[in-house]
């Protein structure tokens, strides 16, 4: 993996506690990313929108953080890399309480399917 420092600003907060993109349009998400230059919450590649991926193609972001609870992970974009450990500005999850999907009140019931799950 390259040097990623100049592409993370560990003093940013996130920018909600769910994707701000589907919050916009009312519609859900499978799990939330985390951009580590500006904060954005965006969703996955598994959700609908993929929202966090449109991020990176739209601003040249290259690192996010898994937003969920009990996750460590990053991923470059760019590199098409894993890492641990990346420290950013707190909180480092959505709230717990919130559904996965999520928000529930917005999660149909056949969102496995909308998902191609099986």
């Amino acid at each position: 993996m390259s040097d990623v420092s100049r592409f993370i600003d560990r003093t940013v907060p996130p920018s909600g506690t769910g994707c701000v993109e589907c919050d916009r349009m009312g519609s859900w998400w499978l799990h939330l990313r985390r951009c580590a230059a500006c904060g954005h919450v965006g969703c996955c590649d598994n959700s609908l929108n993929r929202h966090a991926s449109a991020h990176f193609t739209e601003t040249g972001h290259r690192i996010v953080q898994s937003f969920e609870p009990d996750e460590d992970w990053s991923w470059d974009y760019l590199d098409e890399q894993f890492f641990r450990g990346l420290e950013l500005a707190p909180p480092s999850h959505h709230p717990l309480d919130q559904s996965v999907p999520g928000p529930a009140e917005r999660v149909p019931g056949d969102w496995r399917e909308q998902l191609g799950a099986t």
